[in-house]
């Protein structure tokens, strides 16, 4: 086999292979021969066919089956002796002239073709002991804690039927049906439904409109949907609900004492607080998790500047425009409502994807170099959240995973993001900043991720 150099260019590389037919010919005899033994075929004796009777029947098949056997371990091996290491899976170009295929089937013609891809460059990890990150931390005050009893205390109260008008606060027990230009519409309809007047469940203008009406009562009220909504046939559209009042009930008063948390499964009201205490201070680490990440990859963003694979970056660009288009054609917006245009759009996703496919070459480096790896019991855990995420249908997604490599790909990367960001936290200094609730909740400008699709066990 002769392997030359057509390409080297940037991290463009471009490798010719050529098998002799000699070659082809001899790994052809040694699999006839081979299957001798197990080949059975009518008005011959097992072991006797004759070799020339094989090649005649099978040589197509067998030569078919070795081109892609040198194809998938040359194209390995190449690079491995190369010492290079293929951002994306390579290319491989083979002759499309239908007679010169017929030859390297027959034996009677070298076996030719090209790899092309393009190389991880290499870098040197750099020390990042001086990097300083501040982490903002929220204080939760008491007093939280008990806003959020207080909005689980009405979720929990008990309601008592009333006589007369239904007010804010109120539920009323209802029939509705829904129509647009004068015709019903899919999940427009409903009997002996709840609602808590002011909850703000329904449509804006809906329940302010029931307010005021009393048991038996019926009204057709008029609403708009919201250019946002998320059944396209509907947003935007104004609507028309014929409504039957069955009940109003009025909110009763609920204690914040022990009775409460007994009625929620829990032994005592201080075992309430501690529960929800532990829930919003998770909710402020997840925040305050996302803002160090971001300072982390920033501080690093300004440390690596190299040149990123093209089309391992085109991957990345794409992945992100697809969700920006399909987010703006969901929300109905354009380009001009974001105050930029496509072109100018375009460009700044395109740096995006390179500071990505970038960070996560860097943190794939990293996590190789500390030998952080995705255990299978990680990997299931991710498994089992994507199989309770489509109930009853576990059996499929399950045959997904297995027949779909890249997919399981994608539930290791994120796991082994986070394991790398973990090791690097504790090499770098870390300052706690005591912050308001609104400052950790605010948004950055943008979402300057990394992206790890050569990172992980398979880097």
């Amino acid at each position: 086999m002769q392997v030359t150099e057509t390409l080297n260019e940037g991290l463009k590389r471009e490798i010719k292979v050529v098998v002799p037919a000699a070659d082809m010919e001899s790994r052809l005899m040694e699999r006839i021969n081979d299957s001798k033994d197990k080949v059975r075929l009518k008005g011959f004796r097992p072991g006797k066919v004759p070799t020339a009777h094989l090649k005649r029947m099978y040589g197509k098949s067998f030569m078919a089956e070795i081109v892609n056997e040198i194809v998938t371990h040359s194209t390995r091996n190449v690079i491995a002796e190369r010492d290079e290491k293929a951002a994306m899976q390579p290319e491989v170009v083979m002759t499309e002239d239908q007679d010169e295929a017929e030859k390297i089937l027959a034996g009677e013609q070298d076996f030719a073709f090209e790899l092309k891809y393009e190389i991880v460059p290499q870098f040197e990890l750099q020390d990042v002991s001086d990097i300083t990150i501040e982490r903002p931390v929220v204080e939760v005050a008491d007093e939280e804690i008990e806003d959020q009893i207080k909005q689980i205390a009405q979720s929990a109260r008990s309601y008592e039927t009333k006589d007369g008008a239904a007010e804010d606060g109120d539920r009323v027990t209802l029939d509705y049906l829904g129509k647009v230009d004068g015709e019903p519409f899919d999940g427009g309809k409903a009997e002996g439904a709840n609602l808590v007047l002011g909850s703000g469940n329904f449509i804006p203008g809906f329940e302010e409109q029931l307010i005021g009406l009393k048991k038996d009562d019926e009204k057709t009220i008029t609403v708009t949907f919201p250019e946002e909504y998320g059944a396209e046939h509907l947003a935007g559209k104004e609507a028309t609900f014929d409504v039957t009042i069955h009940e109003v009930a009025a909110p009763q008063d609920q204690e914040l004492d022990d009775e409460l948390a007994k009625k929620l499964g829990l032994e005592s009201m201080d075992k309430l607080r501690e529960i929800v205490r532990d829930q919003v201070q998770g909710q402020y680490g997840q925040m305050t998790r996302q803002k160090v990440k971001r300072s982390l990859l920033d501080a690093l963003d300004e440390r690596y500047q190299f040149e990123t694979p093209e089309k391992l970056t085109e991957a990345e660009f794409n992945n992100i425009w697809n969700q920006v288009t399909a987010d703006l054609e969901r929300n109905g917006k354009s380009f001009e409502d974001e105050e930029t245009t496509e072109e100018e759009a375009r460009a700044d996703y395109q740096k995006l994807a390179a500071r990505r496919v970038r960070l996560g070459l860097v943190l794939s480096a990293v996590g190789e170099k500390a030998g952080i790896t995705v255990t299978d019991e990680e990997l299931q855990k991710a498994l089992g959240e994507q199989l309770r995420r489509y109930p009853g249908q576990e059996q499929q997604v399950m045959e997904f995973y297995r027949n779909t490599p890249d997919a399981v790909n994608a539930l290791r990367a994120p796991i082994f993001e986070e394991k790398v960001i973990d090791h690097l936290m504790e090499e770098v200094s870390v300052n706690d900043k005591t912050v308001s609730k609104d400052e950790l909740m605010a948004d950055d400008d943008e979402e300057f991720g990394s992206s790890t699709a050569t990172g992980g066990d398979d880097a």
